[in-house]
This record gives structure tokens, C-alpha cells and sequence, in this order.
């Protein structure tokens, strides 16, 4: 063997725990983790278009994973998000699935998906929070969607927080003038498919990548624990 063949394979071998379950019995992917952005037919679901960068400069920046650096864009109306390992939802206004929309989503989440769902309203009370939270419980039940424990995996998947960060939406007072001590989630057989927050974190990290470096802490450390979780569990 040569050394060349050697250091594939062991690159191969020290991402495969990285992985889903489903991949790894698989040819190896060309990218360990894509930022797939759910298009839905209702509301604006692209409100926060610099957010993505962010997310992957942070796994690139922290972790050894291959992450593809452009985004992708499917309709939620669209099959192919069946084969997507991270999938992302936002809006600020009303969150109503069409038939498609609804069966994609539901098999998604049921079958060993993940979406990371945030209301860029940072507003409990607002029509996107109130729609969305009717959609899931028309799909999964009313008690599906729970607040998450601060004792959590998805809060040490890779960096260690105590509960989920504060954004400064929340500490300035932006919509409900409320910090939400907490995430929702719908699990299902004990794994988490659904993440839901109400802190604006899409919003909060919707600047350019390049902007980091003046930040005294990296506020998108909790982006790599979201996409870790993901792909780990």
C-alpha cells in the first residue's frame, strides 16, 4: 500500500463516526455535510440569506468535516430532501404547508431527517411562530413539540453551553422584549429531528462570514453544535 493510499483511508476512517448510520454503509459522499434551505410555498422563507455562510465558516473553521461551501435550495415540495443530512426553515410570516409540503416534511423528520426550524420574529406570539407551531401539531400531535432540557446533548455535541445562547435580539428588547430560556423539539424513538427556536439565531447570524473576527466571542459556535448533533445522532 502505498502512503498516498494509506492517508485516504485513514481519512476515510477518522470521518466515518462523523457520519449518519445511513451513510456510512454507503459509497463515501462527496461532502460530509450540505446546508440545504427549505423553500416552502407560504411565507418568505429566505429572510436570512447571509446566515448559511456562517454556519459553514464555522464547521470549516472548527472541525475537520468536508462541508460543501455552497448552499442549497430545495422546495420542501421536492423528494430530494429526503437525501438531505441538515435541512433549514425560517420566515417571519405564515407557515402554511401545502399536501406535498406536508408528507415530505413529516417522512423527513420520521425517517431519520433533521431540520433546524427558527422564527426570525423572535416573537412567540407571531404568525409565524403560531402557524408553524399548528403545522407541527397537525402532522405530528399537539404534545410533539417540547422544550428541551439544558442537559441536552445538543448542547455539548461539540462546544459545551449551558442551555441554548442568548441572541441580542432577545437582550435588546427586539419583539416580545423576552429571553427564551429554552428549544423545542420533536423526537421521535429518542432521537431529535426537529430543533425549533424562537431566539432569532438566523437572523443573529446573518452577516458576513468575514465579519467574525471583531466579535469577542464567535456567536456561531452553537451553529457547529446544531450541525454536529445532526450528523451524529
Amino acid at each position: 500500500m502505498t502512503r498516498a493510499e494509506f492517508l485516504r483511508l485513514f481519512a476515510a476512517a477518522a470521518v466515518a463516526p462523523l457520519l449518519p448510520r445511513a451513510v456510512r454503509a454507503q459509497e463515501p459522499p462527496a461532502y460530509d455535510f450540505r446546508f440545504t434551505r427549505l423553500m416552502y410555498e407560504s411565507g418568505d422563507w429566505d429572510v436570512d440569506q447571509r446566515m448559511p455562510s456562517n454556519l459553514i465558516d464555522a464547521l470549516i473553521q472548527y472541525t475537520t468535516l468536508r462541508v460543501d461551501p455552497v448552499e442549497q435550495v430545495l422546495p420542501l415540495a421536492d423528494p430530494r430532501i429526503l437525501d438531505a443530512t441538515f435541512c433549514y426553515l425560517s420566515g417571519h410570516k405564515l407557515v402554511e404547508f401545502n399536501p406535498d409540503e406536508r408528507r415530505h416534511f413529516e417522512a423527513y423528520v420520521r425517517n431519520g431527517g433533521f431540520v433546524f426550524v427558527d422564527d426570525c420574529n423572535h416573537d412567540i406570539d407571531g404568525l409565524f411562530a403560531t402557524s408553524f407551531e399548528s403545522e407541527m401539531a397537525s402532522i405530528f400531535g399537539r404534545d410533539a413539540l417540547r422544550k428541551l432540557p439544558k442537559k441536552h446533548a445538543i448542547y455539548s455535541s461539540f462546544f459545551t453551553f449551558d442551555g441554548p445562547p442568548a441572541t441580542t435580539f432577545e437582550l435588546n428588547g427586539w419583539g416580545d422584549d423576552l429571553v427564551h430560556d429554552y428549544l423545542k423539539g420533536i423526537e421521535i424513538e429518542g432521537r431529535l429531528g426537529l430543533l425549533y427556536s424562537n431566539k432569532d439565531y438566523g437572523c443573529e447570524w446573518d452577516y458576513d462570514w468575514r465579519n467574525k473576527r471583531f466579535l469577542a466571542e464567535d456567536n456561531t459556535k452553537f451553529a457547529v453544535n446544531i450541525a454536529i448533533y445532526a450528523l451524529t445522532h
